[in-house]
This record gives C-alpha cells, structure tokens and sequence, in this order.
C-alpha cells in the first residue's frame, strides 16, 4: 500500500493570478488533473477553493462508491 495520497490539489501563479488545480495520482509516475479553476486575486483564494472542492469531491466520490457497492450485492 501506498502512503501518498490519491489525490491533492497544487495552487500556482500564472500572468498575475492564480489558478488551483485537483490532481489525481494515476500512477507512481503519472498524475492527471481531475478539476482546475483559475483566476483567484490572491493564494489563498484559491486555497481555500481548491481545500472546499477537495473535500466536496471527495464526498461525492465516497458516496458514488457506495451506491455502486450496493449494487454488486
């Protein structure tokens, strides 16, 4: 088992605003982007859009798992 996170979001500047994106862990070496919004006026706006949408896709992915669990039983 891995102790690195499946999934993490990376907030980085770009031409004077900042933009937050949640990345997925494909593989040891490959990482896509799951979701992205830029145009943040500050870090830690985008921050804190990247924390809320981290843990709401989390919560959406946990409960699709569990409707999809049910339905193998």
């Amino acid at each position: 088992m891995s102790k690195d996170k499946k999934f993490s979001y990376q907030v980085q500047e770009e031409e004077g605003t900042w933009k937050a994106d949640i990345i997925r862990k494909v593989s040891a070496r490959k990482t896509t982007v799951s979701k992205t919004q830029s145009g943040f006026a500050s870090e830690q706006e985008a921050t804190a859009w990247a924390d809320a949408e981290l843990q709401a896709f989390m919560k959406q992915l946990g409960e699709r798992n569990k409707r999809r669990d049910k339905k193998r039983d």
